[in-house]
């Protein structure tokens, strides 16, 4: 099997393997040495950290959710509901087995799209969170994912 060597990369994982870095070579070209690489969509970085994968889910969610609130202008609660459950939530849950358990930074990070969210609602503005959230008929996504662990851990 022949390999493409401009999309091969090396990453060296944990402490000991930071000052070395030895050279790889495939077909007598180098292969480059990386620090975090995405694949199948899930950001892996070389400390095992999910904060990346994070920030790029964060980004993706808040994008869609900008584009939502900035063409829709027939708010009913419905349509916004379903347009954020099939446009917006599958960035945030994707993979969420892989990088769940994480720091509380990255979390908040990925319910501050939620909050958005929810905010679009002027009805429900005054509120907090928990509050439009039950107003909605939705769990906060640290819930979701703990529910899918669980599904995960009873199959």
């Amino acid at each position: 099997m022949k390999f493409n060597v401009s999309m091969c990369k090396v990453m060296h994982y944990g402490r000991k393997s930071i000052g070395i870095e030895p050279s790889y070579y495939m077909y007598g070209k180098p292969i480059e040495v990386v620090c975090s690489e995405k694949d199948l969509g899930v950001v892996f970085s070389n400390k095992m950290k999910a904060a990346l994968h994070c920030r790029d889910s964060y980004s993706k969610a808040n994008r869609m959710l900008g584009m939502i609130s900035r063409t829709i202008t027939y708010r009913h609660p419905t349509v916004l509901l379903n347009l954020y459950k099939s446009l917006v939530r599958p960035h945030l849950d994707y993979c969420s087995s892989v990088w769940n358990r994480y720091y509380v930074k990255d979390i908040e990070l990925l319910e501050r799209v939620q909050q958005q969210f929810t905010r679009l609602f002027s009805e429900l503005r005054s509120l907090r969170y928990d509050d439009r959230l039950r107003q909605l008929g939705l769990w906060s996504l640290q819930e979701r994912r703990n529910r899918t662990d669980l599904k995960e851990l009873f199959k």
